[in-house]
């Protein structure tokens, strides 16, 4: 374990935090981590880290907190209140919140956290399981350029492209703009899985061949093999796509701008939970374009 390198606090040990924590400590950090699962803690101590009984108890120590939690309620229980990391923290450490949550509930947590001498920034992700898992995840981050700069080589050991996209709250509105686009996308692969396979092509030869064009993506090639085995294990929940929507139809509506076709995907993300699809994988959209085209699901 080297000495010079910060000590992290990390907070969330999900389907993302799980492996991006194991990552950091792969990368020689020392990581001391809580969540609400002890099985989780169990596993990071299990891969080299330490394991917390409070947040209190993570975050007293570290230079860098980082976060990665399902949602804004859950990023405001953690950070404020007398438990929680601005109270517990030390003056001068590094907030680095990864979770994907409205870019106003970013804006004040920097706000809050500057009163007590705590740096900030927003640092959401994409790039799913899979890019938290091989460390290659896109992470768009919104603060100051030297806070940036010093979270660089942290960030670098969790992902490929890493870029500052602009003051507090920016990296939450790319996020959004992210979600925005994957959305669609799905729903646009799951639209021609069912037209494909109803007018009896090949599937894996028809998806092969257009994933070599123009309407190939990241997108088709991750959930090619969700579509092709109707395979929904989450990767990314429905649950937190339908969140994302709502972000990202609130954060659009308030600055004025027009998303006609992501309002059509957040309804059919919406219908689609109401189905209780919600803890399927986002590729699941499938499943509501196969209902409306008169399959039994």
């Amino acid at each position: 374990m080297s000495n010079n390198l910060p000590k992290v606090a990390w907070i969330g040990l999900g389907i993302m935090g799980s492996p991006m924590s194991e990552n950091l400590i792969k990368a020689g950090y020392s990581v001391t981590g809580y969540t609400l699962e002890q099985d989780k803690i169990d596993r990071l101590v299990a891969a080299g880290g330490t394991g917390a009984s409070s947040i209190a108890d993570a975050v007293g120590d570290a230079d860098v907190v980082i976060t990665m939690v399902p949602a804004s309620p859950q990023v405001e229980a953690i950070a404020y209140g007398p438990d929680g990391i601005l109270e517990n923290a030390k003056r001068g450490a590094l907030l680095v919140d990864m979770s994907s949550i409205t870019p106003q509930t970013s804006v004040d947590l920097a706000k809050n956290a500057a009163e007590k001498g705590i740096r900030v920034l927003d640092a959401p992700v994409s790039g799913g399981e899979a890019g938290a898992i091989e460390a290659v995840l896109s992470i768009m981050v919104g603060g100051e350029q030297a806070d940036f700069d010093a979270a660089k080589p942290l960030l670098d050991a969790l992902g490929k492209t890493i870029v500052l996209c602009g003051p507090h709250g920016s990296g939450q509105t790319v996020k959004a703009a992210n979600q925005l686009i994957v959305a669609v996308n799905i729903q646009a692969c799951a639209e021609a899985v069912v037209f494909l396979e109803k007018s009896g092509v090949d599937l894996t030869a028809a998806l092969d061949v257009l994933n070599g064009g123009l309407a190939g993506s990241t997108v088709l090639t991750r959930k090619k093999d969700n579509f092709l085995k109707r395979d929904f294990a989450p990767g990314f929940r429905i649950d937190l796509h339908h969140k994302d929507m709502g972000i990202v139809t609130d954060a659009a509506r308030n600055v004025g701008a027009a998303l006609p076709v992501g309002g059509v995907v957040a309804q059919l993300v919406a219908s689609l939970r109401a189905q209780g699809d919600g803890g399927l994988d986002h590729s699941a959209l499938l499943r509501s374009v196969e209902r409306l085209s008169g399959s039994q699901v």
